[in-house]
Order: structure tokens, then sequence, then C-alpha cells
């Protein structure tokens, strides 16, 4: 077979799952065909008659696959810099969501802006996620909370996929906060999510999933069982925001429904656990959120351990919990703030981050047949990568098979 390129020399991380911890395979190569990994694996076992147009020679370098951001709310209007002097002031986050901040501030800047203005601050925060290694992400609404909104910033996710070479997966959350013209009334605006937005979002296409805010200063865990419900009806695989500031079993209510993943899980109970071990739902950490709002109960990762849930890292990139744009920086804190190994952390943008968004049969392992999307580190050791912080150490980001041919 003749290969479009093949890079070799390597010291690759395939994250592939029957490999023991991260799948280190030394002396590797990858070659790639049409975008393609079409083998990814030691040289010496390379099968015969398999050359590359392109030979590229690594030198040693650490190659993991492109990362994986499997939480963010990048298309956003304004910033929300007056609310973290709030925050420093003393003020909590669910005083500042009371006092009609929160994300009810980052609603009323989205409103105002068009798709080209949405479209322009987002890029310079895609950007900064593209040089930190990353080759696909999630983007969710939930800034718009009408219809027309909700659209309008799924519809500037699907284009930031266009104008990068970056594969985006988009997620409709509508039910994240409740909007003034609802008049308080929390039921009534579910029904409108339910009975109109749903169902012509799911007809449109324009979303890859369903999500919602399960808390108190958000919606019960009836009224996200209702939009999870009517999600399954018309097919949407679902997601949720659970247990990040209190205990509403929201964990146990993802996994009832089969979600992709669960998300923050601070105050997740065993229960909860359990419950998404048995579903195969992916914990999503969020270790920025976490630090941002000086949050104090950190997830109970022994219990995600015990229960074989598999554990997934994001930034969370958003204007008011957590505007943070490195993943690799997020391994860092995954590390230090959550007690992960360097396994679970580098799993966790990869492997099981894809399998937080239902990617896993394309992305997320060095394995034939997948996405050609590599990292490629200036590293002597998978533990370089959450060990160091305030540093980018990519050295070239592959995708599809394509980019910077030089290690």
């Amino acid at each position: 077979m003749l290969a479009d390129r093949i890079w070799h020399d390597a010291q690759m991380a395939t994250m592939r799952a029957d490999l023991e911890g991260v799948g280190l395979i030394d002396r590797a190569m990858i070659a790639s065909k049409d975008g393609r990994i079409v083998y990814a694996g030691a040289k010496s076992d390379a099968p015969s008659g398999l050359d590359g147009k392109e030979w590229i020679g690594c030198h040693g370098a650490l190659v993991t696959p492109g990362l994986i951001d499997c939480h963010t709310h990048l298309v956003y209007g304004g910033d929300r810099s007056h609310e973290f002097k709030m925050r420093l002031a003393g003020a909590s986050y669910e005083e500042i969501a009371k006092s009609g901040g929160g994300i009810l501030s980052t609603m009323r800047a989205t409103r105002v802006s068009d798709d080209d203005e949405l479209a322009y601050d987002a890029l310079k925060r895609l950007d900064a996620l593209i040089a930190d290694g990353v080759t696909t992400l999630e983007i969710k609404s939930g800034y718009g909370l009408d219809l027309e909104n909700e659209t309008k910033q799924l519809r500037v996710a699907r284009r930031l996929g266009n104008e990068r070479q970056v594969d985006v997966v988009t997620t409709f959350l509508a039910a994240h906060a409740l909007p003034p013209e609802a008049g308080g009334d929390k039921d009534r605006y579910i029904e409108l999510v339910c009975r109109e937005m749903l169902p012509q979002i799911a007809r449109s296409g324009i979303a890859d999933a369903v999500d919602a805010f399960c808390e108190g200063i958000a919606f019960s865990v009836e009224q996200t069982a209702r939009v999870f419900e009517t999600a399954r009806i018309l097919g949407l695989p679902v997601k949720l925001h659970a247990d990040q500031l209190s205990n509403l079993e929201g964990a146990a209510l993802a996994a009832r429904f089969g979600a992709l993943s669960a998300d923050h899980l601070e105050y997740t109970s065993e229960e909860g656990a359990a419950a998404m071990g048995r579903a195969g739902t992916v914990a999503v950490l969020l270790p920025g959120a976490f630090y941002f709002i000086r949050e104090t109960k950190v997830p109970p990762v022994d219990l995600f351990r015990k229960h074989r849930v598999p554990i997934a890292l994001a930034t969370d990139c958003n204007p008011g919990s957590s505007p943070l744009h490195s993943v690799q920086l997020v391994m860092n804190m995954g590390a230090t703030l959550f007690r992960l190994t360097v396994e679970e952390c580098l799993l966790g943008v990869t492997r099981e981050a894809a399998r937080a968004l239902g990617r896993l049969d394309r992305v997320g392992t060095l394995e034939a047949g997948k996405h050609c999307n590599l990292a490629i580190w200036k590293v002597g050791s998978p533990a370089e990568l959450p060990y160091r912080f305030g540093i980018n150490q990519l050295s070239a980001r592959i995708y599809r098979g394509t980019g910077e041919l030089t290690c």
C-alpha cells in the first residue's frame, strides 16, 4: 500500500483500550491515506509493502491523538469580567446569577450580536484551542434562550468548523437558564423548549446532542427529564450539567437516560456514580470552573474509579465560570486539583473525551480506520504533558493527515 504520509521514529501513545495505560509504543510509525490512519503501531510490525509518498521523522517525539475538548460554550457575546470583580469581592456564583448577572448577562449580549460578530470573537478562542493541539471540540448553545438565538449560536458553531481545520460537535442547551420573558415560570419555559424549540432544532439537523443544567438555580430533575424524554423521541443523544453546586441526583438522572456524559459532578453521590458506571455515561470533570468559582467540594474521583466510570476532562470554556482556553492546562489542573493520574489526564482529553461526544468510532485513539488527527509533542515522556503548565509543548498538529509535516 502507498500511504500519503508516514510519521516514523515516534514514541506513540495510542490510547487504545486493549493496551495498558496510554498504550505506549516505542519506535512507532503512523501511516495515513485520504485523511485516515491505515497503520499505527511498531515499525517492526508494519505490513510488508507499506510505503509512503512522504516520510516524516519524529526523532523520538511523543505522538498522541489530537486533543479533544468535549465541553465548551465557545460562541457567545460580550464578556463577564465585571462579575470577576464581584466574585473577588466575595459574591458567590449563585448570588451573581440571582442579581441578574451570570448566564442572563451573556444572553443579553448574545442576542444583540449578529453571526459575524459572534464568529469573529469565537474564532479567537477557537484559534487558542487549535494552537493547544485540539482537533475536535464540542460547542454548546445556551446563551440565546429562544429559538432564534439558540439557532444562531448553533449556526455559528457549525460555521467555525468550516472556517478552521477542526471537527465541531454541536449541543443544544436551551435548558440552561430561565429567560426574562418567561416571567419566572420554569415549567412554561420547559414546555416551550420541548413543544416548539426541540422539534425545530431536530428537523434542522443543526445539533448533535441535547444538554440541560439540572441545579437549584436552573432546572429541576423533573423539568430536565422532560427535556430528555423529548430528545429521546426525536432521536437526539443527551448530556447533562449535573451536581455542580448541590446533589440533586443529576448523575443518576443522566444515567437513566443513557446520557453520553454528565459534567461537573462535584456533589455526585455513590448511587449516582454507580448508575453512571452501569450506563456507560462518561464523567466529564471541569477543573477550570472548579478553580475559577473557588469551589471546595472535589468531584468523587475514587467513586468513579470504583464503579468504572470513564473520566474525561474539558475546559468548559465560557465567559462566566471558566474563561479557560488551554486543554494542556486542564490536564495539569486535573492532576493537581482532582488528583487524577497521568494516564487518566491523557485519556481524559483523548479517548474518553471522544466517548463523551459519541465520536469514539472516528477519533480519540490512534488506530487504523480513524481520522489521522495527531498531536506531536516536544516532550520525552507522557508525564511531561500534565506536569508542565504555562508553556505550549506542542510541536505539530495534524488534522486528517494534513498540517505541519516536521516534528
